[in-house]
């Protein structure tokens, strides 16, 4: 895989995360009920549109690696 490709994979799925993560910020904003509504559906399909195309740039060895960092979390829950 190029170079340039796999890093600006990494650097959409960080943006992903930056999406989901203003989610709570949202309602602190002092705006109107209806456009916290909006902004929130937004960031929401934002969010997931660029961590879906961050995969498909990635491939399937970033799958493997989320799943095996949610298999670890679920272990540690476990015990």
């Amino acid at each position: 895989m190029n170079k340039w490709i796999k890093i600006s994979g990494y650097i959409i799925l960080a943006g992903s995360c930056i999406l989901w993560c203003m989610i709570p910020i949202v309602p602190f904003l002092g705006l109107p009920v209806k456009k916290v509504a909006l902004l929130t559906t937004i960031l929401i399909i934002a969010g997931e549109i660029t961590f879906y195309l961050s995969i498909f740039i990635l491939g399937k060895s970033i799958i493997e690696k989320i799943k095996n960092i949610l298999k670890f979390w679920k272990k540690k829950k476990e015990d």
